[in-house]
């Protein structure tokens, strides 16, 4: 099994990595299929199912897609370019885009928000549709964002796509058993027998530049989150906090008057900063969603500015071992909030980030392994019920915990030998067993839960 650092961990845009990048990935490819249909098309259609309705409009699902559809993309998402777009297409009804005639799209009744027929594929379902002059449907095509950004059409999803191990990798573990005994066999570290992996199809310019970027786009979110105040768009007239924790943290340092826990709002701090920033739609990256994209950055954030002894050095080790245990999170269970609900999105964020501070601290790959374990284990069975289907509440403060949790992991694992009685294999599974339990009401619905116990406006 083989799942790239580059695809656990995608630059894209907010508020959503399923629900935003998704569809806006889901729509350039549908424009590439119109490009290579013979027919003559003149107009677009779009209907939204499952959680992308339920949420469609507080995850700015219907936004994405039209944006999709008028040729954007998240890794070259341009905000202002964005909003004339989205004002002209509102005032002519038309849609522009390169290698397509002008199409007609009234974002008003051509995005359908389809609460009743949930697609059988994922909970994350959506059609396009491209019309004729007489608007009949002569082509139509069924995508699922089944998270972090992963995209499969029904055929794919059907194909079993989604698990395709590609071409031959030197260390192909598909388990976390199976990554050990590799491991134990050629006396490499986890993130040694990733980045094998990784060169054999990409080469090590690429690692090294594309890791390097990861954490700058990783670190300037931070920053962003840091220095912006204001209020989260959205109608819950939720106040960024992070940059008045900030503010009063960096007054604090030098007083001697600090108790030992306050380490826990500096992590708090950085994921929330991240967070913050993706709810208003900035750009962060997957680790490994949108969701849950504050986790792995505040963890690492820690380690470099508050672990004596750390170094940047160590930045691609740590993206390279929470990749591993990432990619088989994935591969096992899901990392869909949509499908298994927060704990496969903020517990996966957890296990990941738990086993990359490991690494770079000197752990075995034994610890490493525990860290990931103990982390995703005290996150199951949690549930993901976003306040008006935003991702503000819980989602800012809960990245937060994660971090908390991901170094508290990494703690006691390397307290430890790497012994323990529940391996990460058997926690995955339950992790799956558990999605697979929970009501529809508490997987990215604001069926249930919070969002239906708080006030919405």
């Amino acid at each position: 099994m083989f799942l790239s650092v580059f695809d656990m961990f995608k630059v894209g845009i907010g508020p959503s990595s399923s629900h935003t990048m998704g569809p806006m990935v889901a729509a350039a490819r549908f424009l590439n299929q119109m490009r290579a249909s013979p027919f003559h098309f003149a107009g677009l259609r779009a209907s939204l199912h499952g959680s992308l309705a339920f949420t469609g409009v507080g995850h700015a699902t219907d936004r994405a897609t039209i944006l999709g559809l008028a040729g954007f993309t998240p890794g070259d998402y341009d905000a202002d370019r964005a909003e004339a777009v989205l004002a002209q297409i509102n005032e002519t009804h038309e849609i522009t885009v390169g290698g397509l005639p002008p199409l007609r799209f009234n974002p008003k009744t051509d995005m359908i928000f389809d609460y009743d027929h949930k697609l059988e594929g994922h909970a994350n379902g959506m059609m396009l549709m491209a019309t004729d002059a007489q608007g009949d449907v002569t082509l139509s095509e069924t995508f699922y964002s089944i998270g972090g950004g992963f995209v499969m059409t029904e055929a794919e999803l059907a194909a079993g796509k989604d698990t395709d191990e590609g071409a031959p990798v030197p260390f192909p573990f598909k388990s976390a058993a199976e990554m050990l005994e590799m491991a134990k066999a050629s006396g490499k570290s986890i993130a040694q027998m990733k980045r094998d992996n990784e060169v054999s199809r990409n080469g090590e310019v690429h690692l090294r530049s594309g890791t390097k970027r990861l954490w700058q786009v990783m670190n300037d979110c931070i920053n962003r989150g840091l220095a912006t105040d204001g209020i989260l768009p959205g109608g819950l007239s939720v106040k960024r906090r992070a940059k008045g924790i900030h503010d009063a943290l960096i007054a604090e340092r030098g007083l001697n008057q600090s108790a030992p826990h306050t380490i826990n709002d500096w992590m708090s701090v950085y994921a929330m900063a991240v967070n913050e920033e993706n709810a208003a739609g900035g750009q962060v990256v997957t680790a490994p969603t949108n969701g849950a994209a504050g986790v792995m950055p505040a963890t690492l954030r820690y380690y470099l500015d508050h672990v004596p002894g750390a170094s940047e050095s160590h930045v691609e080790d740590f993206l390279l071992t929470a990749a591993a245990i990432g990619g088989l999170v994935k591969f096992n269970a899901s990392i869909s909030g949509a499908e298994a609900g927060c704990q496969a999105e903020v517990g996966s964020a957890a296990a990941m980030s738990a086993a990359g501070l490991c690494a770079v601290m000197g752990g075995t790959p034994e610890q490493i392994e525990n860290a990931a374990e103990i982390a995703l284990e005290h996150h199951l069975g949690m549930t993901c019920d976003p306040v008006k289907g935003l991702v503000q509440v819980p989602c800012i403060e809960r990245n937060g915990l994660g971090a908390i949790k991901a170094v508290s992991a990494a703690s006691l694992a390397l307290r430890g030998d790497g012994t323990h009685l529940v391996p990460l294999d058997a926690c995955i599974e339950t992790m799956r067993q558990t999605g697979a339990d929970m009501s529809e009401k508490y997987k990215e619905t604001s069926l249930g839960g919070l969002a239906v116990n708080v006030p919405n406006c």
